[in-house]
């Protein structure tokens, strides 16, 4: 772990950065307990950002993963003091793209509220903090996700919304570091949950259920 200056002790304001108000609403009913040590700062689909924040939370559910571009809006920008990636996959290469390009952190979702908030605890005083575990693991019992009520699992929901997007299954391998007979996989499954048998019908089951983005939040943070 890498060590830098220690800043303000008191409530740390924390953004979330995610397309799908079901997966931000999650993490902030996570957080809800903790909220003397971490105040969720919502942001309006429609204002740009105004105030400094102190912890960026980029949450990359059926985003790109490796995307680059995204990330180096948000560590560049002057109200983001630190960025962190929120994730389920830990892979040594997305890890080090994302430190090298001014991430403070790379934390999986697996962690329980208490530890999420001593990671972010720990980034805002200057640590660098990478969660263990180079594989995907299961998320902490707390998140939601588009689908889950119908009985999709974390990653099955992140397919079938990278499907509803218009991803082609390759695209999907590439942008969550799996490989095609595993996303295969995971769309039969998926498939078979919601009772459709081809990409037409899950594509509009996705519509239907919340697998479409509601916003491009990312667009806030854009140079104005």
């Amino acid at each position: 772990m890498a060590t830098s200056h220690s800043s303000n002790t008191g409530t740390i304001s924390l953004a979330l950065v995610n397309d799908y108000d079901v997966v931000l609403a999650g993490v902030a009913q996570m957080l809800d307990d903790y909220r003397e040590r971490v105040a969720v700062i919502e942001l309006d689909a429609n204002e740009p950002v105004s105030n400094p924040v102190d912890i960026v939370l980029y949450d990359n559910f059926a985003q790109a993963e490796s995307d680059e571009a995204e990330l180096d809006v948000l560590t560049t920008h002057p109200m983001a003091r630190r960025v962190v990636i929120y994730t389920w996959n830990l892979h040594d290469e997305l890890v080090e793209a994302a430190l090298s390009r001014g991430a403070s952190g790379y934390l999986s979702k697996r962690l329980t509220a208490p530890d999420l908030v001593k990671a972010i605890e720990a980034i805002h005083t200057g640590e660098t903090i990478v969660s263990d575990g180079a594989q995907r693991s299961r998320s902490a019992g707390d998140l939601n996700w588009p689908g889950r009520r119908e009985g999709l699992t974390d990653r099955e929901a992140e397919i079938l919304a990278l499907i509803t997007q218009g991803r082609s299954n390759a695209d999907i391998a590439q942008l969550t570091f799996l490989s095609p007979n595993t996303i295969k996989t995971y769309i039969r499954s998926a498939y078979r949950k919601i009772g459709v048998t081809s990409r037409t019908q899950a594509v509009l089951w996705g519509v239907e259920h919340g697998l479409m983005p509601d916003h491009r939040r990312i667009e806030h943070w854009r140079p104005r």
